[in-house]
């Protein structure tokens, strides 16, 4: 079975602060989805039109865990602490079995 991924990409985060607060929901709710965070915030060599900033990467054991942490009660509570002035490009994907 193919495992799933959840990817996010920060452009832009204007009230760090604020973001504290959505991790603090969301790490908790991302262990019990059954999510392993891979890399957060590490370094970047951006190429092409990428991005450096704050890159996330999650594992999930498979896709469908992914997608039913995403809409978990407790991830969706993480979500409305994430502040507007937070910009995000987030992704659900499937790992190549």
């Amino acid at each position: 079975m193919a495992k799933g991924y959840w990817v996010s990409v920060y452009p832009a985060i204007s009230d760090p602060e604020r973001l504290t607060a959505y991790n603090k929901l969301a790490r908790p709710a991302v262990r019990a989805g059954g999510g392993r965070l891979l890399s957060r915030g590490g370094r970047v060599v951006a190429h092409e039109a990428g991005i450096t900033q704050r890159v996330v990467l999650i594992e999930f054991d498979s896709f469908e865990q992914a997608v039913a942490a995403y809409e978990s009660e407790a991830y969706q509570k993480a979500l409305v602490a994430l502040p507007d002035g937070v910009e995000r490009d987030f992704r659900i994907i499937e790992g190549i079995d």
